[in-house]
């Protein structure tokens, strides 16, 4: 027995890629849900028009946190500010009652919004003189009327099911086929690596499409989750994100010598993408010293894609900085995976082309001189093949 409990340590030792998985996923568990997971929302961001702007920051207090003032707009210009993903409330002045607008696809920050509204009311100066009714605020919800999970959470699914088809599945595809010896067999092949890699993403492209438009279709149809805006700017968002999964995907299995190896690393890129993208928790209740790590991530900038083009009819304008982010990290990652794949590809230098004419193979055997009078290696022969006795009826040879 104790010897196979030193033969499992040595094992798991020399496995260095399990020991770190084993090490370094409690740690990343323990930091990412003591520091994110958090449902609390200490800033509520507010964007103020109408003549009296400038007196909201002295009338509101946290969590409401004024981000931008224009005395000179109107409704039209809060609004704007909520659909661009500026400001989570927008407070409109010089009415009989000011105007108050909630974005409802942050739900988090909407319920804290209206939490905070209601504990304003009930302990004001007009509460108390009993004029609360007459200067109350017109509170309005948009985009989530209901404050719906399933409004904002099945656009971010949607992500995460092509980080899993992209991801997972297709590392465990590519390391399957290296595994079986047939990735091999493409060196050998009149194929670019470009071609190669095109032809290993695409199948899982079109099967990642086809599992997103299952989702929305799903989603729509059955939990009632609004589609306000553009198909071509959603698409083009699914279109680089897809790109940047598919790449990770290669690029993983590039990486490692088995399936085993390939899910340990698709699950540590998996999960904090899964925890830390806003998806779950809201990113203003992570810590700064996290909240870095969220920025990073590809998922991020996706959920933030498909909220604001289902939900708020978000136009492409305002969403260019996701846009941007996830086309600059998907030329980063293919073009690594298509490096990788090259370095893979490559026939190895064979050492034959350096040895001499009689070192291919097994060593030759060396030719040793006669002494005189004796034959050498070829008279030897010659000898012994005289002397074979005649087989299957055939004759002795002829000596001469």
């Amino acid at each position: 027995m104790w010897a196979m409990i030193v033969k499992e340590f040595r094992q798991l030792r020399r496995d260095r890629r399990t020991l770190a998985l084993m090490i370094v996923m409690p740690v990343l568990l323990l930091v990412v849900l003591g520091y994110a997971a958090s449902f609390d929302v200490t800033t509520v961001s507010v964007a103020a028009a109408g003549p009296q702007a400038s007196a909201v920051r002295t009338l509101l207090h946290r969590p409401f946190e004024v981000v931008a003032t224009a005395p000179g707009q109107g409704r039209g210009w809060a609004q704007g500010e909520l659909r661009d993903g500026k400001a989570d409330v927008a407070v409109v002045t010089g009415g009989v009652r000011p105007l108050v607008f909630i974005d409802g696809s942050q739900l988090f920050a909407a319920r804290a919004a209206l939490t905070a509204l209601a504990n304003m009311q009930q302990g004001g100066p007009a509460a108390r003189t009993g004029a609360a009714s007459a200067t109350a605020p017109q509170v309005s919800i948009l985009y989530n009327a209901d404050l719906k999970t399933s409004d904002i959470m099945i656009p971010g699914l949607a992500g995460v099911v092509l980080v899993f088809v992209g991801v997972i599945i297709t590392s465990l595809g590519v390391v399957r086929e290296r595994q079986s010896g047939t990735l091999e067999q493409l060196a050998v092949m009149p194929l670019r690596t470009r071609d190669v890699y095109l032809g290993k993403i695409v199948p899982y492209f079109a099967v990642a499409t086809v599992d997103l438009a299952i989702v929305l279709g799903v989603g729509i149809a059955i939990f009632g989750v609004p589609f306000r805006g553009s198909p071509l700017v959603f698409g083009l968002g699914a279109l680089e994100f897809l790109f940047v999964t598919l790449g990770l995907g290669v690029l993983i299995s590039s990486v490692s010598q088995n399936q085993g190896q390939a899910i340990q690393l698709a699950i540590m890129v998996l999960l904090p993408q899964v925890l830390l993208s806003g998806l779950i928790f809201p990113l203003s209740s992570i810590v700064i010293g996290v909240r870095w790590i969220a920025y990073l991530l590809p998922l991020t900038y996706f959920v933030q894609i498909s909220r604001g083009v289902m939900l708020r009819a978000e136009p492409i304008t305002a969403l260019w900085p996701s846009f941007a982010y996830l086309a600059a990290l998907g030329a980063v990652i293919v073009t690594l995976a298509t490096l990788r794949f090259r370095a893979f590809l490559a026939p190895a230098p064979s050492s034959r082309r350096h040895r001499p004419p009689g070192a291919a193979g097994q060593a030759s055997e060396p030719q040793v001189a006669a002494p005189a009078g004796e034959p050498g290696i070829a008279g030897r022969a010659g000898a012994a093949g005289a002397q074979r006795p005649a087989v299957a009826g055939l004759p002795p040879r002829d000596p001469a």
